[in-house]
């Protein structure tokens, strides 16, 4: 199905299968070869041009190693928002412009209408002439005006400015090192995770219960809701530099104790 890369939720999607891709480290070639879709199916799904089938999904999950309810969740909601795109009725035609009256007809409302219709194309025109002068007009500071917007590809933080940042937001989940690993009493697996390109940590965790918290450097996620436990949550990002030090730690909702576990920044 096409169509859906207006959704957010399809743009969220197909970032989230560019990353387990990458962490697989397969080419759409070796993609092909490892699963029942072709190289051009793949290329579609990954830049957000079809709607990938369930399959699909379950497939490179089971490659990456990657618990796949989040990324399932995401399509459900893409396809919702697809179809209810369909559904939105389209918008009403123009009526066509009324055909000349004959000749020697005594229509005054036809003169009238065209008369109208004259004032209104020139006022258009002349409109059309001011935009555009003030687009190409320069400001005083010597710059077109609008200005040129920044590229869209990259990262979208840095440093300081992915503080409290969300990773998936900002694009620095998609080539992130993992630090540490750790596997809870309760049985929640919980990652720590660095970006090179942002300078930011974050941890993410999965197989939780709803209430279960857990926090990076006053940094906290909580799972709030039963898809969130199904699925997995990760806290907002922290600046950290090469080099630190990073404490982790889960706190569960009820009837276990606190955990920590830390790694260095390389």
């Amino acid at each position: 199905m096409t169509g859906p890369e207006t959704s957010p939720e399809s743009a969220r999607l197909s970032a989230g299968l560019r990353e387990l891709k990458d962490r697989t480290g397969l080419s759409l070639v070796g993609l092909a070869a490892k699963t029942t879709f072709s190289k051009s199916s793949w290329d579609r799904y990954l830049k957000g041009g079809t709607l990938p089938p369930r399959p699909a999904i379950e497939e490179l999950c089971r490659l990456a190693g990657e618990p796949e309810g989040r990324y399932l969740a995401l399509r459900e909601l893409a396809q919702s928002e697809w179809n209810d795109t369909r559904q939105k009725p389209a918008p009403a035609p123009v009526p066509p412009l009324s055909a000349p009256a004959p000749c020697g007809s005594t229509a005054v409302g036809h003169r009238g209408a065209t008369v109208v219709a004259v004032l209104v194309s020139v006022s258009a025109l002349v409109f059309g002439a001011v935009v555009l002068t003030l687009l190409l007009l320069p400001d005083r500071s010597g710059t077109a005006w609008p200005p040129t917007s920044p590229s869209a590809t990259g990262p979208g933080c840095g440093g300081r400015a992915c503080e409290g940042r969300d990773p998936v937001a900002m694009q620095c989940g998609p080539e992130p090192e993992t630090l540490a690993e750790h596997v809870t009493a309760t049985g929640a697996s919980m990652q720590l995770r660095y970006s090179k390109g942002c300078g930011a940590t974050w941890v993410r965790m999965w197989g939780t219960r709803i209430g279960d918290r857990v926090e990076l450097r006053g940094r906290v996620a909580r799972v709030a809701n039963r898809a969130e436990a199904d699925t997995y949550v990760h806290t907002p990002m922290t600046a950290t530099r090469p080099g630190t030090v990073v404490r982790a730690c889960f706190l569960p909702t009820k009837g276990a104790r606190k955990e920590c576990f830390r790694a260095r920044v390389d």
